[in-house]
């Protein structure tokens, strides 16, 4: 067992500092020179030494190849204050997500160190579970484990929707299954409910100041059942801040590469996201100040996607290859600056401005700028489409080229109902029509 260097130093180099808090009327407290450890106070001396804790096949200072061992050594790592889990080469199959934790850094060795998503089951359930329950019965239990993570789905009896929780098992007795925590909702035969072993590869919910580095995570999509990125994804976080995401290999999950919901001020950094059946990079509802810069993002549905309200992001220096929608912005989406990112070959649309329900929820005052765009949709793809009530939006200096026959392809698109968007200085060749703007049609 080794030590590391201190929490402060862990968070500035993740690109966390604390920041100072400004006093109404210009005034400014006295900066801290000489903190001391206080009980409840983030502001600590800058420790020079910090636990390390290895895990792995064998040499570690725990040995083993399953969430198991590797939940263990983030429980010991947070119990004691924060440090490092240092995952060792090797391959780790899952049963269950790694449930993160504040103030931890979970660092691998790139592409030697593999986390993958064991395959799922399924079964439905053999007797109604009501919210207050904290159990489930299964007609089909082969396959499932104590310490699985579930996933549960239901047709809801009053309005038809979907409803989803996740749970982990804690106890058994043939068909019967305790779980973790009450169920909340409720889950009957007649909504056709199902229970299957879905979960993200790695979980965050209500913590902050956490580092992922260095690592590859396999969502072993073939032989796993879809789950979208409102719950799941090889990475997903719920209510975070301060996160620092580099150098992560994020591929193949049924659903989104790395999701983060409520979440502020998440950096994902160097990373690559690909293959998965829904989002490359899903800053999610709410998310603020994301920053995401020199990933790539390949063949996934849509490679960046701006969820509900997300603001003030940065997506800079970005690789975005054959995804279905390279970058979509939409629902209340504002002041994000998408800036010099490779748009390539996407399969319907380069840059998507969705339409949503009208100006009050469409995404205004975004950036788009020294961008290039090729080669977007097939015979009548747009590069830029500018959908629905947007308004006040740039769109400058970006390349945008079509390598193939021009067609009926568009290079920017204007909505009829768009207003106040500028363009120009975008340099548009190969296409049947540079800027079609709908707004003049009669």
């Amino acid at each position: 067992m080794t030590v590391r260097t201190g929490r402060r130093a862990f968070l500035q180099a993740g690109g966390l500092a604390l920041s100072s808090l400004a006093i109404a009327g210009g005034a400014e407290p006295p900066p801290v020179t000489e903190p001391r450890a206080t009980s409840g106070d983030a502001i600590e001396p800058n420790w020079s030494q910090r636990l390390t804790l290895t895990v792995g096949p064998h040499d570690a200072d725990l040995m083993g190849t399953t969430d198991r061992a590797l939940q263990a050594a983030i429980d010991y790592v947070a119990r004691l204050g924060g440090g490092t889990v240092h995952i060792l080469p090797g391959t780790y199959t899952l049963r269950n997500a790694l449930y993160l934790a504040g103030g931890v850094r979970l660092l691998g060795a790139g592409p030697e160190t593999r986390l993958v998503k064991a395959a799922s089951v399924s079964s439905p359930l053999a007797v109604d579970s009501d919210w207050y329950d904290q159990e489930i019965t299964l007609a089909q239990p082969a396959g499932f484990q104590v310490g699985d993570g579930i996933c549960l789905r239901t047709k809801n009896a009053d309005h038809g929707g979907t409803d989803v929780v996740k749970r982990t098992l804690v106890a058994r007795d043939g068909s019967r299954f305790k779980l973790d925590k009450a169920l909340r909702q409720n889950f009957w035969l007649l909504g056709e409910t199902t229970v299957a072993t879905l979960f993200p590869i790695l979980s965050g919910e209500e913590i902050a100041d956490v580092a992922l580095e260095n690592l590859t995570l396999d969502g072993n999509r073939a032989e796993n059942l879809n789950l979208d990125g409102n719950y799941a994804g090889c990475i997903f976080l719920q209510d975070c801040n301060r996160f620092v995401i580099r150098g992560v290999d994020a591929g193949n999950y049924n659903g989104d590469g790395i999701s983060w919901q409520i979440c502020h001020d998440v950096r994902v950094e160097d990373c690559t996201s690909h293959d998965h059946a829904g989002l490359g990079l899903h800053p999610g509802s709410g998310s603020q100040r994301p920053i995401m810069r020199n990933n790539r993002l390949e063949r996934n549905d849509i490679g960046l996607f701006f969820c509900w309200g997300v603001k003030y992001g940065l997506a800079e220096g970005n690789v975005l290859r054959e995804n279905r929608v390279g970058v979509s912005l939409g629902h209340r989406d504002t002041d994000n600056l998408v800036v010099d990112n490779q748009i390539v070959g996407s399969r319907e649309t380069g840059v998507l401005f969705r339409p949503e329900r009208g100006k009050d929820f469409a995404p205004h005052r975004n950036r788009l700028e020294r961008n290039r765009i090729v080669d977007s949709g097939q015979d009548e793809g747009i590069a830029v489409d500018v959908q629905g009530e947007t308004e006040a939006c740039k769109i400058i200096d970006n390349h945008i080229e079509e390598t193939r026959a021009p067609l009926k392809r568009i290079g920017i698109r204007l909505g009829r109902e768009t207003r106040a968007i500028e363009v120009r200085d975008n340099q548009i060749a190969g296409v049947a029509h540079q800027v079609t703007d709908l707004r003049e049609a009669p």
